[in-house]
């Protein structure tokens, strides 16, 4: 890859609103500016970005601004979740998908969501078996960009170590002995 297109996907992702909301088709904001520059991936996939950032890409990219494709979603006020102590079980199973690590939680334990740090990607809705996670309207602040990039890096990150420490550990183990297949009866 060239400096120049590097640094086109560098200025194309810090339009983007780091959502990581998935809605664009890709896994997350980044892969879409790569998409976006080395495809030449249509510039109206974000609906979180909506009206705004379409015509922040097209004046950036010298493209003509195109509306949102409906396929991908609409354009909305920023949202949020929140979890119902009521209902929720304590799985965990939410906590995976969170890209910036906004729902806090442990197995068996009440989950919560930390509404200023919540993108509203709604990636933890499909994870929840009992239907206990709602959309919100934002009624506090909303994140900015730098923040739910550096979010999201950081959840990354700490997966990544993660899976280390669970692979060296894995490591470890004494092998377990091998058995000699038997003869059937």
């Amino acid at each position: 890859m060239s400096a120049a297109s590097a640094a086109l996907i560098d200025a194309i992702d810090a339009l983007l609103p780091q959502t990581q909301c998935q809605r664009c088709g890709y896994t997350g904001c980044r892969p879409y500016a790569n998409a976006i520059t080395s495809d030449g991936v249509p510039i109206n996939q974000c609906p979180p970005g909506g009206a705004a950032l379409i015509e922040q890409l097209a004046r950036l990219l010298g493209r003509d601004p195109l509306p949102l494709n409906p396929l991908n979603g609409h354009e909305g006020p920023p949202t949020v979740v929140w979890i119902d102590p009521e209902v929720c079980i304590g799985c965990a199973r939410c906590l995976p998908p969170c890209p910036v690590d906004a729902i806090v939680g442990a197995q068996r334990q009440l989950h919560t969501v930390i509404e200023s740090w919540c993108t509203g990607c709604e990636l933890c809705l499909p994870a929840c078996p009992v239907d206990c996670i709602h959309i919100r309207p934002a009624t506090g602040t909303v994140p900015t960009a730098a923040e739910n990039r550096s979010r999201y890096l950081s959840h990354g990150a700490r997966r990544e170590r993660a899976q280390l420490q669970r692979s060296a550990e894995l490591a470890a183990l004494p092998a377990a002995p091998v058995s000699e297949p038997r003869d059937p009866p």
